[in-house]
Formats: structure tokens, sequence, C-alpha cells
């Protein structure tokens, strides 16, 4: 499971011009992927990395700061570039299997206590943030 975790003050995901997830912040907008031999035993160790991540301002976590998480899918993660122009899309897990690992690691943050908004799996989403900093790290499990 990969992550890509940038610090923001403002985070939004539309579905067809509605938002349908928002944070303000200081917070964090999370791209997620699940490669395809991720399980669900991933998914706890991904939220709580996330959750904990000391990234905020004063080297605070949104664990400590009780600040929000915009989490959204993003199996091009798990894209391959290294040969030719097209990446390939083989390591990122198929949607039936992808889908259930992003909602359990969304579960996991919740379960922490975690304010968390999510984009929809699998719908053409406009991501927008404003990054503080810009403050952008990968979290790989």
């Amino acid at each position: 499971m990969r992550a890509v975790a940038a610090r923001v003050t403002r985070a939004a995901v539309r579905v067809d011009g509605e938002v349908v997830g928002e944070i303000t912040g200081p917070g964090l907008l999370v791209l997620l992927g699940v490669h395809r031999d991720d399980t669900v035993a991933a998914a706890p160790v991904m939220a709580r990395k996330l959750h904990e991540l000391r990234v905020l301002p004063g080297e605070l976590s949104c664990a400590d700061a009780g600040a929000p998480l915009l989490v959204v899918s993003q199996f091009t993660l798990y894209g391959e570039t290294r040969k030719g122009r097209r990446p390939s899309w083989s390591a990122a897990a198929p949607p039936e299997q992808a889908e259930p690992l992003v909602e359990a690691v969304v579960a996991a943050l919740r379960e922490r206590g975690a304010p968390v908004a999510t984009g929809v799996f699998g719908a053409m989403m406009a991501v927008e943030s404003v990054n503080d900093g810009p403050f952008t790290v990968l979290v790989e499990v």
C-alpha cells in the first residue's frame, strides 16, 4: 500500500461538480494506492502511519492536533513508467480488491478518532488542494 500525503490548509474533491469530501487544515490530503499483493492486514498499519505522521506545524501529527484527513483512492500510484511512454497499471490492485482495502484504511482512521473525508472510489474526481509548505511525503507499508 502506498500513499502520497500532502500537508494542506484546505482540500476538496468533487464528482460531477459537487463537493463530496472537504477538509480545512492544517490537515493531510492522502492519495492512497493499493498494490495487487496487499491484504487487509496493511490497512490498520497504513492508518496508524498516516494518523501519527509528524508533518504538521510544530512536528505534530493529525493524532496530536485532531487534524482532518481527506483520503482519495489513487490506483495510478502503482503506474510503472520505467519502460516506454505508456504507464503500466499491472501492479495496481483491481477495483474489486482495492475498494474494500481503501475503505478499511478509512475505517481504521475513524476508529482512531480521526476526522476523515473521502472521495468516491472509481469516480472521475477533481481534487483541489492548498498545499502548506509545500510538504509532501511518500508513505509505504
